[in-house]
Parts: structure tokens; C-alpha cells; sequence
């Protein structure tokens, strides 16, 4: 008996327990992958969600403080007060009020913004002063995006394009559809200013002007 002890585990034995052990590792390094992989997915949705919900408020700001305000690009040529073409670029310009001043800059409290689609990400381009100033650096809202399709309603009609004039400067509301490279669309609705008919007084014959 003494002898058998002495001997150890076998060939067989050892191989065994190798193989065991072999795979009891394996599953804890498969069950390790796909906890990291599936905690990567969900921090990689959260983050777009994210991205969606910020996109959402901030085209909600400024949308609904539009601004009846034409502007002068850097080489001085008058832009109107609202802009929209999912084709152009920038596919969407307006001058939006209640631009906040914390530090009490010497400037307007009203600020031009366009948002375009460049290299598969929307961004949002802000200028530091309305007239012929160049941009400020453009900031990523949303990125993975294959397409936007953009339509603008006014007066019970919508169109693919807008290009404000006298007579109506803002449409009533925005139609954003953002085409994901993964496979989501996603269709936002934005009311544009306070989303009604902001009709201009037109002069008529023998009027005069009121006093201040």
C-alpha cells in the first residue's frame, strides 16, 4: 500500500485534471469576453442615446427662439433670417434670440448657427457675431449618420426647402430625419419660434406711418 501511495497520479489522471481545467478556464474567459463586450454595447447605446437626446435639445433651443433676422456672410452678402436644404451645405441656418452672456461680452444676445453634415457626423457651427464674422469651430452632435432629410411647414403645407423672405421669413415647424450607418432612422419634430404665423403689416395706399 505504501508503494501505490508513493507513486502520485498517473499519466492519465494528470491529463485528465490538465483537461478539466482546460476547460473551466476556456468558459470563464468566454464568460469574461462576452461580459466585457456586452458592457462595451451598452455603454456604446447609452452614449448615442445621449447623443440623440442632446441633438433633440439643442435643435429644440434654438428652433424655438428663431429670429426674423437677416444676416451678411464674411464677404458681406445678405443671408436671409432662415435657411433649410437638406442638399446644401449648410443644410440649415437661423439666428436664434436668448444666446446667455455670463461674462457680459460686448455682444448681441441673438447668435447665427447653421448645422451641417460633414464626414458622416452633424455638427452645429456657431458665429461669435451675426454679420461678417467667420465660424467658431464646429461641435459633433451626432455622429454615424448615412443621410438627413429635412422638410419645413408652413401654413398647412410642407416643402423639402425653405428660403425665407419678407413676407414669411420662418416656417411654422422643422421635420429632421436622421438615417443611422447602423440601420436606425430617427424623425424629430421641432416647432420653429413660437409656431405660428407671424404676419408682416403691409403699407396701404394713404397710410401713414404711426407715431412712435
Amino acid at each position: 500500500m505504501r508503494r501505490s501511495a508513493e507513486r502520485g497520479f498517473t499519466l492519465v489522471e494528470v491529463m485528465i485534471a490538465l483537461m478539466i481545467f482546460g476547460m473551466i478556464a476556456a468558459a470563464g474567459v468566454a464568460l469574461l469576453s462576452f461580459s466585457v463586450k456586452a458592457q462595451g454595447a451598452g455603454a456604446a447605446a447609452l452614449e448615442d442615446t445621449g447623443a440623440l437626446n442632446r441633438l433633440s435639445s439643442i435643435l429644440t433651443a434654438d428652433l424655438a427662439q428663431a429670429q426674423d433676422r437677416p444676416t451678411r456672410d464674411i464677404q458681406g452678402v445678405r443671408l436671409p433670417a432662415f435657411t433649410g436644404d437638406a442638399t446644401a451645405t449648410p443644410m440649415l441656418r437661423l439666428v436664434r434670440g436668448g444666446w446667455s452672456n455670463p461674462d457680459e461680452a460686448p455682444r448681441a444676445t441673438v447668435q447665427k448657427v447653421e448645422y451641417r453634415l460633414a464626414a458622416g457626423a452633424l455638427e452645429r457651427v456657431a458665429y461669435p457675431a451675426l454679420d461678417g464674422a467667420p465660424p467658431l469651430p464646429p461641435a459633433v452632435l451626432l455622429d454615424g449618420v448615412q443621410a438627413v432629410r429635412l422638410r419645413f411647414r408652413f401654413a398647412g403645407a410642407w416643402t423639402d426647402t425653405w428660403n425665407g423672405n419678407p413676407r414669411s421669413a420662418l416656417p411654422q415647424a422643422v421635420e429632421l430625419v436622421a438615417v443611422r450607418r447602423d440601420g436606425p432612422t430617427y424623425r424629430l419634430l421641432f416647432l420653429v419660434g413660437t409656431g405660428a404665423i407671424r404676419p408682416r403689416a403691409t403699407p396701404t395706399a394713404g397710410a401713414t406711418d404711426a407715431p412712435a
